[in-house]
């Protein structure tokens, strides 16, 4: 079936993409007011877009009554600082608890009872529970249409827990031991990040178009 997206109403677009553009990583984000309220949030419209420098992505719905900014997009355009904090399985249910619509002076971390520590060139601090943590700047906030900002953010220092660095030289990570946990399909519906398998990336074998025409067509089939 077709679905022409340019006709459709935003909450049938809404659940084509977060139906079918899964699993999604978990940005559960950090960021303080300009009254220094902590705020803390999870979105999974999120993902890495670059390494020079490098970047993230975040895709920030706005209140669908309002149409106004929601205290991350608020604070994170009045500051400039986040912090990207990848959720774990033990996480999972205080994670969903910052989900709640709270008011802007009632800071998540607080409802959720969360421990936090401090970051290192922001001023949000990061949530101590999470496997890595990205110390954000941004670098570009846009309202593209009526109903989302979209922030790109420049990931100024990562921190990686301890237990999950197996060579510190040669940058390897034991990813399994993180049990990291992303969205999928539908309300309410996560998967776990351990049920993974390998595939070597492949070198270009011309000898595999030897067979074909310049249509991809198989000759010997004519």
């Amino acid at each position: 079936m077709q679905f022409d997206m340019r006709e459709l109403p935003m909450i049938t677009r809404y659940k084509i993409v977060n139906s079918t553009i899964t699993p999604r990583p978990i940005a559960w984000i950090t960021s303080r007011s300009a009254d220094g309220v902590v705020n803390a949030a999870p979105y999974s419209f999120f993902n890495c877009v670059g390494t020079e420098p490098p970047l993230v992505v975040l895709g920030l719905l706005k209140e669908p009554a309002s149409r106004g900014l929601k205290n991350t997009a608020s604070n994170i355009i009045a500051t400039g600082e986040f912090v990207v904090n990848l959720v774990c399985e033990g996480d999972a249910e205080k994670m969903n608890l910052c989900s709640v619509d709270a008011p802007a002076d009632v800071s998540e971390i607080d409802y959720a009872g969360i421990e936090t520590a401090p970051s290192v060139v922001v001023a949000p601090p990061r949530i101590a529970s999470s496997p890595v943590s990205f110390e954000c700047r941004k670098v570009a906030a846009m309202d593209i249409g009526a109903m989302q900002t979209v922030v790109i953010g420049e990931i100024m220092m990562a921190h990686i827990q301890d237990e999950f660095v197996t060579d510190r030289e040669r940058v390897y990570f034991d990813i399994p031991a993180m049990k990291l946990i992303g969205r999928t399909h539908g309300s309410g519906w996560y998967v776990r990040n351990s049920d993974s398998f390998q595939m070597d990336r492949p070198r270009y074998d011309p000898s595999r178009l030897a067979g074909q025409d310049r249509t991809g067509k198989n000759k010997a089939a004519e």
